[in-house]
């Protein structure tokens, strides 16, 4: 079945279930971090979608992995900010494996729609003499 929107694309999908995820765990964190470490990790895991779609709406192949470049920093900026969030103490592993095995699903799943759109950029390209 031929994509008809980038709301198919299953990296898409796994992208908007983590934003849902760690909106859960860091509900919980110290309300003092609202306009910190949770305001910072919530638009870096939302920007990770945002940027999936936006890239996917560009006529361009360069301008599409431009912005899945874009979506695979915020999704490490995302989990960095995870991590400092374990070691600060706010939640505990247990409690951050879900966001994180989303983390690196959408990880994989990004990287393989990235692999496959500059292969095909290569395809196009004119052979050399």
């Amino acid at each position: 079945m031929a994509l008809q929107t980038y709301r198919d694309l299953a990296v898409w999908q796994r992208a908007m279930d983590l934003v849902v995820e760690i909106y859960k765990v860091s509900k919980l964190w110290p309300k003092e971090e609202l306009y910190g470490l949770t305001s910072q990790i919530r638009r870096a895991a939302t920007s990770v979608p945002s940027n999936i779609a936006e890239g996917y709406g560009r006529t361009h192949r360069k301008a599409y992995l431009n912005h899945l470049s874009i979506a695979r920093g915020s999704l490490l900026e995302a989990e960095t900010q995870l991590q400092i969030a374990i070691r600060l103490e706010y939640l505990k592993r247990e409690e951050a494996l879900p966001a994180w095995n989303l983390m690196q699903e959408t990880g994989r799943l990004l990287h393989g729609l990235t692999r496959s759109l500059s292969d095909k950029g290569q395809s196009d390209a004119p052979s050399e003499p």
